[in-house]
């Protein structure tokens, strides 16, 4: 989880193995206040059911299309949520999310939240 205004790393959670990241969020137990605005991509579909202040893109099926306002949205949103897509790559930049981790699985949460610390002090600095 990040803080829109500062670019903060805020939270982070993990697990053994593949998980699905909205399964992953329910499995953390993380509440978010009623008045934070949480914008998540369209693999957290049953968010708004535990967040009411939940914005997610659209989808479009076979047979109803998207309108155009609806288009506009989704790319209000988008470029809403580029911030946390770029930090989620300078994160990737360490290799411990975007490869195999091969090292003692026990540090891997301690490891990854000291790259967060270094990346919120870089911030600051």
């Amino acid at each position: 989880m990040l803080d829109k205004k500062s670019r903060q790393v805020v939270c982070t959670s993990f697990s053994k193995g593949k998980r699905h990241d909205f399964r992953l969020f329910k499995e953390s137990r993380v509440h978010l206040h009623p008045k934070i605005r949480a914008l998540t991509d369209s693999a957290y579909l049953g968010m708004n059911r535990l967040h009411a202040k939940t914005e997610m893109p659209k989808k479009k099926s076979k047979k109803k299309p998207l309108s155009s306002a609806e288009k506009k949205e989704n790319v209000k949103l988008s470029s809403e949520r580029v911030i946390n897509e770029n930090v989620i790559g300078l994160l990737k930049r360490f290799k411990i999310v975007a490869e195999r981790y091969r090292n003692r699985r026990k540090r891997f949460g301690l490891r990854f939240n000291l790259i967060a610390g270094i990346y919120n002090w870089e911030l600051k600095n």
